[in-house]
């Protein structure tokens, strides 16, 4: 059985060129991860710099809604949630506790960029974990098929056996070369998730600080009043 045979000539065939398309989606997934969290770093690096250069946190609030980045939208998300608590509105949304809001509001904002930064990380995954049994499964058959074609010869001769059986073990091997490094790139991506993840935390921290030391009343910029109206309504937090 060669390598660039049909997809259609034998099952292994196909099982090795599914194995070789998942390669493909492992490779360009990692690709567009690696590029999605150098910009990410970038743009949270630019951020922290500008926004701890600011002398208050009134005055930083102009730069959250002027720069991208996981960590401004976190800030955007914080200083929407205290514009809802200086508009003395009576509905149930407005009712919440000052820092109950806030606090909620920043766990919320980084559940939604851990999410989107799992995005694609769970394809590599299952590519890691079933590239080997799918590359088991094409050797399995075609060695039932080398064994049929073995019987109907009549031969039991090692250049009989050795070359079908040889051919469907190929299968296997595909599988395994294809695994390595869909579980590589998906640790290492974990990895970088978790620390991204762990940052953004410590500056929920602090931001929260910030807005505790400030009465949990800022000086508002105008661009915190659009964001404010995607908190009206409390989002149900995720379990």
């Amino acid at each position: 059985m060669s390598l660039l045979a049909s997809p259609l000539e034998s099952v292994e065939s196909a099982v090795i060129w599914l194995l070789v398309g998942f390669s493909v989606v492992t490779w360009g997934l990692a690709l567009v991860k690696a590029a999605q969290f150098v910009r990410l770093k970038n743009q949270d690096k630019r951020f922290h710099q500008q926004f701890w250069a600011a002398s208050s946190l009134d005055s930083a609030a102009e730069i959250s809604h002027e720069l991208p980045g996981p960590a401004a939208r976190v800030a955007q998300s914080g200083y929407a949630a205290i514009a809802v608590g200086d508009t003395h509105a009576s509905d149930l949304s407005h009712a919440i506790n000052h820092q109950d809001r806030l606090e909620r509001a920043l766990r919320q904002q980084i559940v939604r960029e851990r999410r989107s930064l799992e995005t694609g990380l769970a394809v590599v995954a299952s590519i890691g974990s079933t590239s080997p049994f799918i590359g088991l499964f094409g050797t399995v058959w075609g060695i039932m098929e080398a064994l049929k074609g073995i019987s109907a010869a009549g031969s039991a001769s090692l250049e009989t056996v050795a070359g079908p059986i040889g051919a469907a073990l190929v299968a296997t091997g595909v599988g395994i070369a294809v695994a390595v490094p869909a579980v590589l790139v998906y640790n290492y991506f974990l990895r970088r998730l978790k620390l991204t993840a762990a940052d953004l935390d410590d500056f929920a921290h602090d931001f929260y600080s910030l807005a505790q030391k400030s009465a949990f009343r800022v000086l508002v910029h105008p661009a915190v009043h659009k964001a404010q109206a995607g908190f009206t309504q409390p989002v149900k937090e995720a379990s």
